[in-house]
């Protein structure tokens, strides 16, 4: 959940780093890639801060049914937003990448600016989404600072596999179950990358022919 609801926010964001020259880009780059040096407690407690029930935007979320803090919506949030800043620079050096002269044709062929974006720009940097998809998933599934100071670490609910591989290591006997989520955390990782890779030869594949 975490990294499809980053998708297309973190794809808008990096075309506009990508491709947009604006006042106040420099500090949309740095609060983009914030959770990548803040220590992750730090932007837990932040989190809880502004979607606590009572915090900044959290008391007027709640009022319309819409609760982040101790569920399992706020551990996809905070996952996601660990995740964000490695989604956006992938997907931003992608469209980097992108020849512009083959932009510039399209539209001189009367292409409008959307149909470029779609029909060009898009499958071109395509290997780059998915990889920067497939980085944003693995950091969501290791991500345990932010989660845990955010929504805890409750069975059922908010518990990640991080944090119930920690809870398991601090009970006595608890080491077999703690190895049991160890390799399905591996197996997921490993099946992520595995299909990420599948994908971006496909794509590469498809463009070049």
């Amino acid at each position: 959940m975490a990294t499809l609801a980053s998708l297309l926010p973190g794809l808008a964001v990096a075309y506009l780093l990508a491709r947009r020259e604006f006042r106040g880009r420099a500090l949309l780059d740095g609060l983009v890639h914030l959770p990548l040096i803040l220590p992750p407690v730090v932007t837990g407690y932040l989190l809880l801060l502004a979607f606590g029930r009572r915090g900044w935007f959290g008391a007027a979320l709640a009022e319309i049914g819409i609760v982040f803090s101790f569920r399992w919506t706020g551990a996809a949030l905070a996952c996601a937003v660990m995740g964000f800043p490695l989604m956006v620079r992938a997907m931003r050096l992608s469209l980097e990448a992108v020849d512009r002269k083959l932009e510039q044709a399209a539209g001189t062929l009367g292409a409008p600016p959307a149909a470029v974006f779609l029909v060009v720009t898009l499958p071109l940097s395509l290997p780059g989404i998915l990889a920067g998809a497939v980085l944003a998933f693995a950091k969501a599934m290791g991500e345990f600072g932010a989660t845990i100071t955010f929504v805890s670490n409750i069975p059922g609910e908010t518990q990640t596999l991080p944090s119930a591989i920690y809870t398991l290591t601090q009970v006595p006997g608890g080491e077999a179950g703690a190895l049991r989520l160890t390799l399905v955390s591996v197996a997921l990782s490993m099946a992520a990358l595995l299909a990420s890779e599948w994908l971006a030869r496909r794509a590469r594949r498809r463009l070049g022919a």
